[in-house]
């Protein structure tokens, strides 16, 4: 009698079975399936690397990276295991061992198209720049057409400031494929760093036309048309900006929307909603041990503007001025190495100076606590070129933001925000994640600042020989359209009176020309300025009598400049964080008379002011009169007061105690 012979061997139609099952989505069944499978074949790497997608699909990552290292141990060349390996450790947070799977994969497979550009991927995301342009570099040398590696490569030379470069790349992207929506997006981010706003908005437009619903796509057209003075459908875009964002869409950056609309609530939403899809908590390294007390507080400034900046022009004598008996102070650049004067006076102002804009976001926290860091303090927030990734890893046991981005950070790694009573009232405390540090005043300032300025006649920036001439430097993409309603009317009320503004481009200029005639205003009352160096641009306050702030977003460095020009600025209060900040600015220089509560009482106090000769003398004197004492320019008094919350916090942590707010008192504020 003839004996059959047992299958000994996995099937080409089992495996095409389970195959089935699994890309029409049958993931359970094809488990099954498989398990079944392997009672009978218990060592096949392919059922073990077809088992560990499955876990995938369904989101059960533990799993799946166990099905996936089971195949490479069982076959340790087996190249598209280690890919998927690698997939599924990116994807559930760990892109550090995602990195060495590619790697393994591209020894086995060196032409591994996608391998180069995953690995690139992720070391993107760990902040290995440099290393992710080269293996972008090696995918499209295997494949020169590979749109989506010449996009990527795009993103990461934005990254590390190589603007022009990108914009080559990303054009690359859309020449090998039209409708590539990222390619487009990208393009326009490029473009708007750049200041090409116009060629930007045309991007963001032509993005929006392939996906009109994807993430952000809307809030970068309507923040790039704001720089360019463009409010078509505004009001309405506002309205579904508001309702996206409580169904918690992801429509919006926070910076952006801080110029658009005053409402806390729906800020921090935006917030939140944008740091935890960009910057999420991040597991690559594990909890801070527990730093021991050290004889002096070690605080670290993080920043990307280390340099001619607003950011250093207000805390550069900060620096210079912490007391070296209590703190040593590291700096940790990631901006361009400048060497302009501002720049090497930074340097020389800390204690040490760490240039780390080539090193990943994993190395800069392993460096701040290789140097036990006590303090991080981020200068950046969501602001350009800013690198939040680094405090989501978290660089040192306390960390807080301050200056550089005007709001909450929406997530629970940042343990702090300076403010002051102003900025924050109590009552506003429920609309920032952060524990708040009250200050006596929020704006730190640099009273070394050279008052070395030019002359200027009115003849000499084209300003009419009589009359009350109105002022605003503010960004453009502040101007609203409610702001430029306010402007007219106070025009009007103000015979012979003209409007002074900075105006970044010319499309802005073209069009807010256009909107102040739509006012009935005479358009040759709009006098647009130009940019100017900063001798220039102190110099020209002079001329001015009165400089009108915008709203929900004040100004900031613009108002202290000014007010140390000695011209009075006009701000209304709002709710937000940047709707307050001219008004803490107005009381740390003891001129609470130039805060007012509403578009009404803004436009008739421009209006008495310009009209009441006394009035406005009155205030200039007195203004005159605080300069040489406001806490606003005491940088010295100040120092001391953030140091008195350096020390609470430090306390609190060494205590075991968790963060909360902290009030710091001054006599020597005034009393308002």
């Amino acid at each position: 009698m003839k004996k059959n012979n047992k299958q000994i061997t996995l099937s080409k139609e089992q495996i095409n079975a389970v195959m089935t099952l699994y890309s029409s989505g049958k993931i359970n069944e094809a488990i099954v399936e498989i398990k079944t499978l392997n009672e009978k074949f218990p060592n096949v790497p392919l059922l073990f690397n077809i088992l560990g997608a499955c876990y995938q699909s369904l989101k059960q990552f533990d799993a799946s990276i166990q099905m996936f290292e089971t195949a490479v141990s069982l076959k340790p060349d087996y190249a598209e295991a280690h890919f998927n390996l690698g997939v599924v450790l990116k994807v559930s947070g760990r892109p550090n061992l995602a990195v060495e799977s590619y790697k393994k994969a591209i020894v086995l497979l060196p032409n591994y198209l996608g391998a180069h550009n995953n690995l690139g991927n992720a070391l993107k995301q760990i902040g290995r720049l440099e290393e992710a342009v080269i293996s972008y570099q090696n995918a499209i040398a295997i494949k020169p057409d590979y749109a989506e590696a010449h996009n990527n490569i795009g993103i990461v030379l934005k990254d590390l400031g190589r603007l022009s470069e990108s914009v080559k790349s990303y054009e690359a992207a859309i020449l090998i494929n039209p409708e590539f929506y990222d390619a487009h997006f990208n393009l326009g981010n490029s473009l708007r760093d750049l200041n090409q706003r116009d060629q930007a908005l045309k991007s963001y437009e032509a993005a929006h036309e392939l996906k009109p619903d994807e993430d952000y796509i809307l809030g970068n057209i309507l923040h790039t048309k704001m720089h360019l003075s463009i409010w078509d459908g505004l009001s309405k875009n506002l309205l579904d900006l508001i309702k996206n964002i409580n169904n918690g869409e992801k429509v919006i950056g926070p910076f952006a929307l801080m110029a658009l609309l005053d409402d806390p609530i729906v800020l921090r939403k935006a917030t939140e909603i944008y740091a935890n899809d960009k910057f999420p908590k991040s597991y690559a390294l594990p909890k801070i041990d527990h730093h021991p007390k050290h004889k002096k507080i070690r605080i670290g400034y993080f920043s990307a503007d280390f340099r001619e900046h607003p950011v250093s022009t207000l805390t550069v004598e900060l620096y210079e001025g912490h007391d070296r008996n209590q703190f040593e102070v590291y700096a940790f650049s990631y901006g361009p190495d400048t060497i302009d004067e501002m720049n090497l006076r930074v340097k020389a102002g800390v204690d040490y100076f760490y240039d780390v804009k080539v090193m990943s976001y994993k190395d800069v926290a392993l460096l701040g606590r290789s140097l036990e860091l006590d303090i991080a303090i981020d200068l950046g927030g969501f602001t350009q070129n800013a690198r939040t990734g680094i405090f989501a890893i978290s660089v040192a046991p306390i960390q807080l933001s301050y200056i550089g981005y005007l709001g909450t950070m929406g997530v629970d790694y940042y343990d702090y925000l300076i403010a002051d009573q102003t900025i924050i009232p109590e009552q506003s405390q429920k609309h920032y994640s952060e524990k708040i540090v009250y200050l006596p005043s929020f704006q730190a300032n640099d009273s070394k600042q050279s008052q070395a300025v030019t002359s200027f006649t009115r003849q000499d920036l084209g300003l009419p020989s009589k009359g009350f001439i109105f002022c605003c430097f503010n960004n453009t993409y502040k101007i609203t359209p409610l702001a430029l309603d306010s402007w007219a009317q106070i025009l009007k009320k103000v015979e012979g009176s003209v409007l002074l503004i900075f105006a970044s481009n010319e499309s802005a200029q073209i069009n807010l020309t256009k909107e102040i005639s739509l006012r009935n205003i005479d358009p040759s009352r709009l006098i647009l300025g130009e940019h100017l160096p900063r001798p220039e641009y102190l110099g020209r306050y002079q001329v001015a009598d009165l400089f009108l702030d915008t709203h929900p977003y004040n100004a900031g460095t613009t108002s202290s400049d000014a007010l140390r020009m000695g011209l009075p600025v006009l701000t209304r209060l709002g709710n937000s964080f940047a709707s307050r900040m001219g008004s803490s600015i107005l009381n740390a220089i003891n001129l609470p008379e130039l805060i007012t509560t509403s578009q009404k009482e803004y436009e008739a106090l421009a209006i008495e002011l310009a009209t009441n000769p006394k009035k406005l003398k009155a205030i200039k004197d007195k203004l005159a009169k605080n300069l040489p004492s406001a806490p606003l320019y005491d940088t010295p008094a100040f120092t001391k007061h953030l140091e008195s919350a350096y020390k609470t916090m430090y306390d609190r942590y060494h205590e075991g105690l968790k963060p909360e707010h902290i009030y710091v008192e001054s006599s020597n504020s005034f009393s308002l």
